[in-house]
């Protein structure tokens, strides 16, 4: 069995291809390169979460994603942060609950910083669709995940699980 540093290079080799094949999609059609991406990840988010148990509380789905993403041999280390600022770590808002994380260890991120390609983009959008689709088939609610910051050493994000009629058709149109 190879060992955790083999599996890292292996993973890093096909996340910098996959880098270029989103440079390239994102040059070719352009704005739609983010639709598809978004679409293929949730599609994947959906699919391998589909065994998994039903919560209604935020922070056990992240937990169950967490969870999905490990046995499915993919590193993506996030965790919920909690600012000096908040009461509480899930937060009501108008659009639903809302949560920050802290992407730490980001095979998405690493493979652009390798490639030279911009945050932000498609390969960033296919993360939003995984955890879109995850969420959805984990809490039954539609989600959305932005950006507050990108950087080299982490992202802050912000995710947003709506409830609601009003929620879902916010998550719809975004």
């Amino acid at each position: 069995m190879p060992d955790l540093n083999e599996s890292r290079a292996s993973l890093q080799e096909t996340m910098t291809f996959l880098g270029a094949i989103a440079s390239g999609l994102e040059e070719a059609i352009g704005e739609s390169a983010n639709s598809i991406s978004y679409l293929a990840g949730k599609r994947l988010g959906m699919q391998l979460s589909s065994g998994i148990e039903k919560t209604g509380d935020i922070e056990l789905a992240l937990i169950s994603v967490r969870k999905v993403l490990l046995d499915n041999g993919c590193l993506w280390h996030f965790e919920a942060f909690k600012t000096h600022d908040r009461p509480e770590m899930v937060q009501p808002s108008d659009d639903g609950q809302d949560i920050n994380l802290v992407f730490r260890d980001c095979m998405i991120r690493q493979s652009l910083f390798t490639f030279g390609h911009h945050q932000k983009g498609s390969l960033c959008n296919m993360m939003f669709g995984f955890f879109s689709g995850a969420l959805q088939n984990i809490m039954g609610h539609d989600s959305t995940l932005e950006i507050l910051h990108a950087g080299e050493n982490a992202c802050y994000k912000r995710l947003i699980i709506h409830s609601g009629e009003n929620g879902a058709r916010k998550a719809v149109t975004q």
